[in-house]
C-alpha cells in the first residue's frame, strides 16, 4: 500500500466492554477514552461500542458480529482467575477453536510466585487461551491478553489494559490520524443550528459535533470538528468563528483531543 493510498483508507474498530458490573452500575468504565484517543492517534477510528454482559451466548454472538463488520476488535473484562470471567472461552467458540493452556502464558503468570503451589487451578485459567492465538504482554500484572483474528482481547483493570494496549499498537495498520479542532462559545445551540448545518453540508469530509454545556447557571457550547486533513479543518474552524461573531458570539478556537 502506498503512503497516499493508507492516509485516505478508513480503518474502523469497536469495542466490547465486557462485564455485570459495568451494567449494574458498580463499576464505571475507564477504558473507553484511553482507547478511543489512543487508536485515533494511529489512524483508527472507534466507529463503535457496545457494553454487554458476562453472558456466553450473548459474548459469542456480538464476537462474530462485530469482528465481520469492523477491521478490528477490542475487549475489555472477563479474563481473570473466577467463574464469571469467560471471555477466553466465549472468543474461542466465537472462531471455532478449542481453548487450550498456553505453555508460555503459564510460565509468566507463575514468575508470579515463589511457590509453585500458589498457581493454582484458579489462576492457571488466565493461562487458557484460544489455539492459534498470540499474547498480548502484560507487565503489569504478567497475566496476559490475547489476539486472535482481528480480535484483541485485554484486561478490564484500566492500569493493565492501559498497558497491554499501549504495547499491541505496533500491530495495528492505520489510515491518517484523525485531527480535531474546537470552537466554543455562551450562545444557544438553537441560535448556531442553521449555519452549522450549513457549514457541515459545505464540508462533508469532516465530521462536525455540537456539544452543550451549562456550567454557573451560563449555557455554552463546544464545536469539535474532526477530520484527517489539517488546511481543511483550520478553514472551516475560521468560517465558524466569522458566524459565531456574526450572530453576537465571542468565539475561543483551540485544537481538541
Amino acid at each position: 500500500m502506498t503512503e497516499a493510498a493508507a492516509s485516505e483508507t478508513i480503518v474502523t474498530a469497536c469495542l466490547l466492554i465486557i462485564g455485570n458490573e459495568i451494567l449494574s452500575g458498580r463499576t464505571q468504565d475507564a477504558n473507553l477514552a484511553y482507547l478511543a484517543k489512543g487508536l485515533n492517534a494511529v489512524g483508527v477510528r472507534l466507529r463503535e461500542v457496545r457494553v454487554i454482559p458476562d453472558a456466553a451466548e450473548t459474548i459469542v454472538s456480538t464476537v462474530n458480529e462485530v469482528r465481520a463488520k469492523f477491521d478490528y476488535v477490542f475487549t475489555t473484562g472477563g479474563i481473570g482467575p473466577t467463574h464469571d470471567d469467560i471471555t477466553a472461552e466465549c472468543i474461542a467458540r466465537a472462531f471455532g477453536v478449542p481453548l487450550v493452556l498456553d505453555p508460555e502464558a503459564r510460565r509468566r503468570i507463575a514468575a508470579n510466585y515463589a511457590n509453585p503451589a500458589d498457581l493454582n487451578e484458579a489462576r492457571l485459567r488466565m493461562a487458557h487461551i484460544p489455539e492459534g492465538a498470540s499474547l498480548i504482554d502484560n507487565p503489569v500484572s504478567r497475566a496476559p491478553g490475547f489476539q486472535i483474528g482481528n480480535v484483541f482481547v485485554m484486561a478490564g483493570v484500566p492500569r493493565i489494559m492501559q498497558a497491554m494496549f499501549d504495547g499491541l499498537k505496533h500491530r495495528l495498520r492505520g489510515g491518517a490520524p484523525v485531527l480535531s479542532r474546537s470552537v466554543s462559545c455562551s450562545l444557544p445551540e438553537g441560535v448556531l443550528a442553521k449555519g452549522l448545518g450549513e457549514l457541515q453540508q459545505r464540508y462533508a469530509d469532516l465530521d462536525i459535533g455540537s456539544y452543550p454545556s451549562y456550567r454557573q447557571g451560563k449555557i455554552g457550547v463546544a464545536l469539535v470538528l474532526r477530520g484527517t486533513e489539517a488546511p481543511r479543518l483550520a478553514a472551516a474552524a475560521a468560517e465558524l468563528a466569522a458566524m459565531i461573531r456574526r450572530l453576537g458570539g465571542d468565539p475561543v478556537e483551540e485544537e481538541a483531543g
